[in-house]
Protein backbone atom coordinates (compact mmCIF):
# COMPACT_ATOMS: atom_id res chain seq x y z
CA UNK A 1 0.00 0.00 0.00
CA UNK A 2 1.21 3.25 -0.99
CA UNK A 3 1.55 6.09 1.58
CA UNK A 4 -1.00 7.95 -0.11
CA UNK A 5 -3.56 5.48 0.55
CA UNK A 6 -2.53 5.44 4.46
CA UNK A 7 -3.75 7.83 6.99
CA UNK A 8 -0.88 10.47 8.48
CA UNK A 9 0.05 11.24 12.28
CA UNK A 10 1.07 14.73 11.77
CA UNK A 11 2.72 16.77 15.27
CA UNK A 12 -0.81 18.13 16.19
CA UNK A 13 -0.93 22.21 16.15
CA UNK A 14 -1.84 23.39 19.96
CA UNK A 15 -2.08 27.29 18.91
CA UNK A 16 -0.99 29.88 16.05
CA UNK A 17 2.44 30.42 18.29
CA UNK A 18 3.28 27.02 18.34
CA UNK A 19 5.78 26.13 15.92
CA UNK A 20 7.31 22.86 16.91
CA UNK A 21 7.08 19.63 19.27
CA UNK A 22 9.13 16.97 20.48
CA UNK A 23 8.43 13.03 19.87
CA UNK A 24 8.94 12.14 23.71
CA UNK A 25 8.03 8.22 22.97
CA UNK A 26 5.45 5.68 21.19
CA UNK A 27 2.91 4.25 23.25
CA UNK A 28 2.14 1.87 20.39
CA UNK A 29 4.39 -0.23 17.87
CA UNK A 30 3.35 -0.72 14.37
CA UNK A 31 0.90 -3.54 13.87
CA UNK A 32 -0.84 -2.47 16.50
CA UNK A 33 -4.70 -2.39 16.40
CA UNK A 34 -5.42 1.12 17.50
CA UNK A 35 -9.21 2.70 17.86
CA UNK A 36 -9.86 5.95 17.42
CA UNK A 37 -9.32 8.45 20.54
CA UNK A 38 -6.53 5.73 21.40
CA UNK A 39 -2.88 7.17 23.11
CA UNK A 40 -0.24 7.00 20.50
CA UNK A 41 2.28 8.84 21.63
CA UNK A 42 4.05 11.55 24.14
CA UNK A 43 5.09 15.13 22.35
CA UNK A 44 6.80 17.87 24.54
CA UNK A 45 5.78 21.48 23.83
CA UNK A 46 5.94 24.81 25.19
CA UNK A 47 2.69 23.85 27.43
CA UNK A 48 4.68 20.53 28.76
CA UNK A 49 4.33 16.74 27.76
CA UNK A 50 0.84 15.86 26.07
CA UNK A 51 -0.07 12.96 24.84
CA UNK A 52 -1.52 12.40 21.16
CA UNK A 53 -4.39 10.30 20.25
CA UNK A 54 -4.97 8.54 16.82
CA UNK A 55 -8.00 10.14 14.97
CA UNK A 56 -8.16 7.01 13.04
CA UNK A 57 -9.23 3.78 13.88
CA UNK A 58 -7.36 0.61 12.28
CA UNK A 59 -3.71 -0.24 12.35
CA UNK A 60 -0.58 1.38 13.50
CA UNK A 61 1.24 1.29 10.28
CA UNK A 62 4.66 2.81 10.49
CA UNK A 63 6.73 5.11 12.41
CA UNK A 64 8.70 8.19 10.51
CA UNK A 65 9.72 10.68 13.55
CA UNK A 66 12.24 8.58 16.52
CA UNK A 67 11.44 10.04 20.20
CA UNK A 68 14.20 12.62 20.79
CA UNK A 69 13.26 14.31 17.76
CA UNK A 70 11.76 18.02 17.32
CA UNK A 71 9.97 18.09 14.38
CA UNK A 72 7.98 21.12 13.03
CA UNK A 73 3.63 21.10 13.14
CA UNK A 74 2.34 19.37 10.59
CA UNK A 75 5.26 16.94 10.06
CA UNK A 76 4.51 13.37 9.92
CA UNK A 77 4.94 11.29 12.99
CA UNK A 78 3.80 8.10 11.91
CA UNK A 79 1.30 6.07 9.33
CA UNK A 80 -1.93 4.54 10.53
CA UNK A 81 -3.93 1.71 7.74
CA UNK A 82 -7.49 2.86 8.11
CA UNK A 83 -10.13 0.06 9.76
CA UNK A 84 -11.59 -0.53 5.91
CA UNK A 85 -8.39 -1.38 4.29
CA UNK A 86 -7.41 -3.31 7.31
CA UNK A 87 -10.82 -5.23 6.75
CA UNK A 88 -9.60 -5.95 3.71
CA UNK A 89 -6.06 -6.57 2.96
CA UNK A 90 -4.45 -9.21 1.55
CA UNK A 91 -3.90 -12.19 4.25
CA UNK A 92 -0.18 -12.42 5.74
CA UNK A 93 2.36 -13.99 4.13
CA UNK A 94 3.44 -17.87 5.09
CA UNK A 95 5.76 -18.36 8.05
CA UNK A 96 8.69 -18.82 6.04
CA UNK A 97 8.47 -15.87 4.39
CA UNK A 98 8.56 -12.69 7.23
CA UNK A 99 7.20 -9.63 6.50
CA UNK A 100 9.72 -6.92 6.54
CA UNK A 101 10.58 -4.96 8.59
CA UNK A 102 9.25 -1.26 8.12
CA UNK A 103 11.76 1.47 8.03
CA UNK A 104 11.28 4.98 9.15
CA UNK A 105 11.31 7.22 6.23
CA UNK A 106 13.31 10.34 6.76
CA UNK A 107 12.78 13.08 9.14
CA UNK A 108 12.55 15.13 5.92
CA UNK A 109 9.16 14.16 4.80
CA UNK A 110 6.90 17.49 3.77
CA UNK A 111 4.26 18.41 6.37
CA UNK A 112 1.30 17.79 5.87
CA UNK A 113 -2.16 19.20 6.88
CA UNK A 114 -3.52 18.59 9.45
CA UNK A 115 -6.79 16.92 10.15
CA UNK A 116 -9.39 19.22 12.01
CA UNK A 117 -9.39 18.50 15.73
CA UNK A 118 -10.20 21.94 17.53
CA UNK A 119 -8.54 23.87 20.18
CA UNK A 120 -8.19 26.98 22.72
CA UNK A 121 -7.13 30.39 22.84
CA UNK A 122 -5.49 32.84 25.59
CA UNK A 123 -7.21 34.26 28.64
CA UNK A 124 -6.59 36.66 31.26
CA UNK A 125 -6.65 33.95 33.81
CA UNK A 126 -6.74 30.79 31.62
CA UNK A 127 -3.35 31.95 29.81
CA UNK A 128 -1.83 29.15 27.23
CA UNK A 129 -4.34 29.06 24.60
CA UNK A 130 -3.96 27.10 21.85
CA UNK A 131 -5.29 28.35 18.90
CA UNK A 132 -4.67 26.81 15.99
CA UNK A 133 -5.78 27.61 12.17
CA UNK A 134 -6.75 23.43 11.70
CA UNK A 135 -6.20 22.62 7.64
CA UNK A 136 -4.24 25.36 6.19
CA UNK A 137 -0.70 24.99 5.10
CA UNK A 138 1.91 24.33 6.90
CA UNK A 139 5.63 25.62 7.01
CA UNK A 140 7.70 24.04 4.24
CA UNK A 141 10.52 22.57 5.74
CA UNK A 142 10.80 20.49 8.64
CA UNK A 143 12.52 21.88 11.76
CA UNK A 144 15.89 20.59 12.88
CA UNK A 145 16.55 17.67 14.51
CA UNK A 146 16.95 18.15 17.97
CA UNK A 147 19.90 16.65 20.23
CA UNK A 148 20.56 13.19 19.96
CA UNK A 149 19.90 12.42 23.67
CA UNK A 150 16.23 13.08 24.67
CA UNK A 151 15.77 13.65 28.70
CA UNK A 152 12.78 13.32 30.16
CA UNK A 153 11.97 16.22 32.95
CA UNK A 154 9.22 18.21 34.00
CA UNK A 155 8.78 22.13 32.63
CA UNK A 156 9.97 23.25 36.44
CA UNK A 157 12.90 21.19 36.53
CA UNK A 158 13.82 22.35 32.85
CA UNK A 159 14.09 25.81 33.55
CA UNK A 160 15.52 25.47 37.41
CA UNK A 161 18.29 23.47 35.33
CA UNK A 162 18.42 26.52 32.64
CA UNK A 163 18.66 28.94 35.13
CA UNK A 164 21.13 27.09 37.47
CA UNK A 165 22.99 26.15 34.56
CA UNK A 166 22.52 21.96 35.19
CA UNK A 167 23.18 19.60 32.51
CA UNK A 168 19.94 17.17 33.00
CA UNK A 169 21.60 14.54 31.42
CA UNK A 170 23.73 14.01 34.41
CA UNK A 171 20.77 14.09 36.63
CA UNK A 172 19.30 10.83 38.01
CA UNK A 173 15.75 11.54 38.01
CA UNK A 174 13.05 10.12 40.74
CA UNK A 175 10.09 10.54 38.39
CA UNK A 176 7.70 8.45 36.42
CA UNK A 177 9.78 6.34 34.09
CA UNK A 178 13.67 8.72 35.00
CA UNK A 179 11.96 11.68 34.60
CA UNK A 180 13.92 14.61 35.98
CA UNK A 181 11.98 16.68 38.83
CA UNK A 182 12.74 19.74 40.30
CA UNK A 183 13.93 18.08 43.45
CA UNK A 184 16.47 16.41 41.70
CA UNK A 185 18.31 19.15 41.52
CA UNK A 186 18.37 20.31 45.44
CA UNK A 187 21.86 18.77 45.56
CA UNK A 188 23.64 19.17 41.85
CA UNK A 189 26.30 21.06 42.07
CA UNK A 190 25.33 24.25 39.96
CA UNK A 191 27.85 25.57 36.65
CA UNK A 192 30.19 28.09 37.31
CA UNK A 193 28.56 31.30 36.05
CA UNK A 194 30.59 33.49 33.64
CA UNK A 195 31.76 37.01 35.04
CA UNK A 196 28.23 39.68 34.52
CA UNK A 197 29.51 42.13 31.89
CA UNK A 198 29.01 45.88 33.40
CA UNK A 199 26.22 47.37 33.35
CA UNK A 200 27.73 49.98 30.80
CA UNK A 201 28.53 47.49 28.43
CA UNK A 202 24.70 46.70 28.60
CA UNK A 203 22.46 48.73 29.47
CA UNK A 204 19.65 45.80 29.60
CA UNK A 205 21.83 43.58 31.82
CA UNK A 206 19.20 43.10 34.62
CA UNK A 207 16.19 42.77 31.93
CA UNK A 208 15.38 38.84 32.52
CA UNK A 209 14.70 37.13 29.27
CA UNK A 210 10.93 36.50 28.82
CA UNK A 211 10.55 32.39 28.97
CA UNK A 212 8.60 30.87 26.03
CA UNK A 213 5.96 29.87 27.94
CA UNK A 214 5.03 33.56 28.65
CA UNK A 215 5.57 35.01 24.76
CA UNK A 216 2.93 32.63 23.90
CA UNK A 217 0.79 33.52 26.23
CA UNK A 218 1.37 36.87 25.36
CA UNK A 219 0.86 36.27 21.66
CA UNK A 220 -2.19 34.70 22.21
CA UNK A 221 -4.16 37.08 24.62
CA UNK A 222 -2.93 39.76 22.23
CA UNK A 223 -4.49 38.25 19.53
CA UNK A 224 -7.44 37.63 21.35
CA UNK A 225 -7.94 41.35 22.24
CA UNK A 226 -7.09 42.89 19.53
CA UNK A 227 -9.34 40.57 17.01
CA UNK A 228 -12.47 39.66 19.29
CA UNK A 229 -15.11 42.95 20.11
CA UNK A 230 -15.54 41.81 23.81
CA UNK A 231 -17.80 43.30 26.15
CA UNK A 232 -18.40 41.89 29.51
CA UNK A 233 -21.33 41.82 32.23
CA UNK A 234 -21.56 41.45 35.59
CA UNK A 235 -23.49 39.03 38.12
CA UNK A 236 -23.56 39.00 41.79
CA UNK A 237 -24.89 35.69 43.26
CA UNK A 238 -25.92 34.93 46.46
CA UNK A 239 -24.31 31.45 47.47
CA UNK A 240 -25.63 30.12 50.37
CA UNK A 241 -28.02 27.40 49.78
CA UNK A 242 -25.16 26.21 47.36
CA UNK A 243 -22.18 25.77 50.53
CA UNK A 244 -25.15 24.58 52.58
CA UNK A 245 -25.80 21.81 50.32
CA UNK A 246 -21.83 21.02 49.74
CA UNK A 247 -21.50 21.41 53.66
CA UNK A 248 -24.25 18.60 53.92
CA UNK A 249 -22.79 16.33 51.00
CA UNK A 250 -19.63 16.18 51.75
CA UNK A 251 -20.05 15.55 55.44
CA UNK A 252 -21.53 11.64 54.13
CA UNK A 253 -17.82 11.63 51.76
CA UNK A 254 -14.43 10.71 52.15
CA UNK A 255 -12.08 13.68 52.09
CA UNK A 256 -11.48 12.29 48.58
CA UNK A 257 -14.32 12.15 47.04
CA UNK A 258 -15.54 15.59 48.84
CA UNK A 259 -17.03 18.52 46.07
CA UNK A 260 -14.99 21.65 45.45
CA UNK A 261 -16.66 24.62 45.36
CA UNK A 262 -15.42 25.28 41.69
CA UNK A 263 -16.56 21.81 40.53
CA UNK A 264 -20.38 23.93 41.34
CA UNK A 265 -19.51 26.60 38.84
CA UNK A 266 -18.64 24.46 36.29
CA UNK A 267 -21.47 22.01 36.44
CA UNK A 268 -23.94 25.34 35.98
CA UNK A 269 -22.17 27.26 33.42
CA UNK A 270 -22.25 23.42 31.29
CA UNK A 271 -26.27 23.46 32.16
CA UNK A 272 -26.51 26.78 31.12
CA UNK A 273 -25.11 26.49 27.70
CA UNK A 274 -27.64 24.59 26.88
CA UNK A 275 -30.30 27.70 27.51
CA UNK A 276 -27.95 29.76 25.72
CA UNK A 277 -26.30 27.58 22.38
CA UNK A 278 -25.16 30.52 20.93
CA UNK A 279 -22.26 30.68 23.46
CA UNK A 280 -21.45 27.31 22.86
CA UNK A 281 -19.36 27.94 19.81
CA UNK A 282 -16.10 28.64 17.97
CA UNK A 283 -15.54 31.38 16.03
CA UNK A 284 -14.60 30.06 12.20
CA UNK A 285 -13.42 33.18 10.75
CA UNK A 286 -17.08 34.32 9.21
CA UNK A 287 -19.36 32.79 12.07
CA UNK A 288 -19.77 30.67 14.69
CA UNK A 289 -22.92 27.69 14.84
CA UNK A 290 -23.44 26.64 17.68
CA UNK A 291 -21.93 23.07 18.36
CA UNK A 292 -23.57 19.83 19.42
CA UNK A 293 -21.29 18.89 22.19
CA UNK A 294 -20.96 21.03 25.83
CA UNK A 295 -16.79 20.59 26.71
CA UNK A 296 -15.88 23.02 29.49
CA UNK A 297 -12.44 24.41 29.85
CA UNK A 298 -10.62 24.67 33.13
CA UNK A 299 -7.95 26.96 33.62
CA UNK A 300 -5.66 25.14 35.89
CA UNK A 301 -1.96 27.18 36.88
CA UNK A 302 1.10 25.38 36.26
CA UNK A 303 3.34 24.36 38.94
CA UNK A 304 6.49 25.97 37.01
CA UNK A 305 4.45 29.02 35.85
CA UNK A 306 2.06 29.88 32.97
CA UNK A 307 -1.89 28.16 32.59
CA UNK A 308 -3.66 25.78 30.40
CA UNK A 309 -7.62 25.81 29.86
CA UNK A 310 -8.12 21.25 29.05
CA UNK A 311 -11.67 20.54 28.56
CA UNK A 312 -13.88 18.26 30.51
CA UNK A 313 -15.90 16.50 27.72
CA UNK A 314 -19.84 16.33 27.27
CA UNK A 315 -19.86 18.45 30.46
CA UNK A 316 -23.50 18.69 30.49
CA UNK A 317 -24.17 15.03 30.63
CA UNK A 318 -22.17 14.48 33.83
CA UNK A 319 -23.50 14.10 37.28
CA UNK A 320 -22.03 16.05 40.44
CA UNK A 321 -20.29 12.91 41.41
CA UNK A 322 -18.79 12.17 37.70
CA UNK A 323 -17.98 15.60 37.07
CA UNK A 324 -16.00 16.28 40.36
CA UNK A 325 -14.10 13.27 39.64
CA UNK A 326 -13.41 14.35 36.12
CA UNK A 327 -12.37 18.02 37.44
CA UNK A 328 -9.74 16.61 39.65
CA UNK A 329 -7.98 14.66 37.35
CA UNK A 330 -7.87 17.26 35.02
CA UNK A 331 -6.23 19.05 37.34
CA UNK A 332 -3.78 16.32 38.77
CA UNK A 333 -2.88 15.25 35.54
CA UNK A 334 -2.03 19.35 34.06
CA UNK A 335 -0.72 20.13 36.84
CA UNK A 336 1.90 16.46 36.69
CA UNK A 337 2.06 16.57 33.36
CA UNK A 338 -0.09 14.24 30.83
CA UNK A 339 -3.15 16.24 29.12
CA UNK A 340 -4.58 14.68 26.15
CA UNK A 341 -4.50 17.22 22.98
CA UNK A 342 -8.58 16.28 22.57
CA UNK A 343 -8.62 17.95 26.08
CA UNK A 344 -6.58 20.93 25.11
CA UNK A 345 -8.36 21.61 21.57
CA UNK A 346 -11.91 20.60 22.28
CA UNK A 347 -12.82 23.36 24.78
CA UNK A 348 -16.06 25.49 23.88
CA UNK A 349 -15.88 27.73 26.92
CA UNK A 350 -13.68 28.35 29.59
CA UNK A 351 -14.58 29.05 33.50
CA UNK A 352 -11.31 30.37 35.03
CA UNK A 353 -11.06 31.71 39.12
CA UNK A 354 -8.91 33.66 40.77
CA UNK A 355 -11.01 33.50 44.00
CA UNK A 356 -8.65 31.14 46.07
CA UNK A 357 -6.31 33.64 45.41
CA UNK A 358 -8.52 36.60 46.86
CA UNK A 359 -9.41 38.11 44.04
CA UNK A 360 -13.24 39.07 43.83
CA UNK A 361 -13.99 39.78 40.44
CA UNK A 362 -11.98 39.36 36.83
CA UNK A 363 -12.40 40.50 33.21
CA UNK A 364 -11.02 37.89 31.46
CA UNK A 365 -9.80 37.85 28.01
CA UNK A 366 -11.79 35.03 25.03
CA UNK A 367 -10.16 31.97 24.30
CA UNK A 368 -10.09 32.46 20.79
CA UNK A 369 -11.77 30.85 19.19
CA UNK A 370 -14.16 30.40 21.63
CA UNK A 371 -16.88 33.13 21.88
CA UNK A 372 -17.12 33.51 25.70
CA UNK A 373 -15.54 32.90 28.92
CA UNK A 374 -16.83 33.08 32.55
CA UNK A 375 -15.02 34.50 35.22
CA UNK A 376 -15.10 33.62 38.73
CA UNK A 377 -14.35 35.51 41.89
CA UNK A 378 -13.67 34.84 45.55
CA UNK A 379 -17.10 34.05 48.07
CA UNK A 380 -16.95 36.73 50.32
CA UNK A 381 -19.31 37.67 53.30
CA UNK A 382 -21.62 41.23 52.22
CA UNK A 383 -24.41 43.17 53.26
CA UNK A 384 -27.84 41.43 51.30
CA UNK A 385 -31.42 42.07 51.45
CA UNK A 386 -33.43 38.76 51.73
CA UNK A 387 -37.23 39.42 52.70
CA UNK A 388 -37.08 42.84 53.04
CA UNK A 389 -34.31 42.43 55.72
CA UNK A 390 -30.56 43.56 55.79
CA UNK A 391 -28.43 39.97 56.44
CA UNK A 392 -24.91 38.98 55.60
CA UNK A 393 -24.54 36.25 53.31
CA UNK A 394 -21.93 34.56 50.90
CA UNK A 395 -21.76 36.57 47.72
CA UNK A 396 -20.04 35.53 44.65
CA UNK A 397 -18.87 37.53 41.69
CA UNK A 398 -19.77 36.14 38.30
CA UNK A 399 -18.53 38.01 34.74
CA UNK A 400 -18.80 36.97 31.12
CA UNK A 401 -16.78 38.15 27.97
CA UNK A 402 -18.61 37.42 25.27
CA UNK A 403 -17.62 38.01 21.53
CA UNK A 404 -19.84 40.49 19.84
CA UNK A 405 -20.01 39.25 16.98
CA UNK A 406 -21.88 36.42 17.98
CA UNK A 407 -24.21 37.15 20.95
CA UNK A 408 -25.74 40.46 21.97
CA UNK A 409 -26.17 41.45 25.59
CA UNK A 410 -30.07 40.20 26.17
CA UNK A 411 -29.41 36.51 25.52
CA UNK A 412 -25.30 36.99 27.39
CA UNK A 413 -27.27 38.01 30.37
CA UNK A 414 -29.87 35.38 30.10
CA UNK A 415 -27.11 32.71 29.68
CA UNK A 416 -25.35 34.58 33.32
CA UNK A 417 -29.03 34.77 34.81
CA UNK A 418 -29.35 31.01 34.24
CA UNK A 419 -26.07 30.01 36.24
CA UNK A 420 -27.29 32.21 39.27
CA UNK A 421 -30.17 30.44 39.64
CA UNK A 422 -28.83 27.15 39.11
CA UNK A 423 -26.63 28.13 41.85
CA UNK A 424 -29.02 29.19 44.09
CA UNK A 425 -31.11 25.45 43.96
CA UNK A 426 -28.00 22.99 44.43
CA UNK A 427 -30.59 20.14 45.32
CA UNK A 428 -32.81 20.30 42.30
CA UNK A 429 -29.51 21.29 40.36
CA UNK A 430 -28.47 17.65 41.64
CA UNK A 431 -31.76 16.29 40.63
CA UNK A 432 -31.48 17.24 37.23
CA UNK A 433 -27.85 16.94 36.15
CA UNK A 434 -28.83 13.30 36.71
CA UNK A 435 -31.46 13.81 33.92
CA UNK A 436 -30.88 13.12 30.06
CA UNK A 437 -29.57 15.93 28.41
Amino acid sequence: MSDAELVPMPMPSLGADMESGTLVKWLRAPGDRVERGDPIAEVETDKGILVIEVFTSGTFERVVVSPGEKVAVGTVLAYVRPRAEVDHAPAAPPASAPAPVPVPAPVSTPPTTLTPVTPPSATLTPGLRPTPALATALPPAPAPRASATFVRASGLARRLAGEKGIDLRAVRGSGPEGAVLATDLANVARAPEPPAPSEAATPDARTKPQSTMRRVIGAAMARSKREVPHFYLGHSVDVGAALAWLAAENEKLPPASRYAPAVLFVWAVARALRKVPELNARWDGDAAPPLPDVHVGCAVALRGGGLVAPAIHHTDRKALPELMAAFRDLVERAKRGGLRTSEMADGTLTVTSLGDRGVEWLLPIIFAPQVAIVGVGRITERPWVRDGTVVARPIVELTLAADHRVIDGHRAASFLGTVGELLQDPALSLVASKEAP
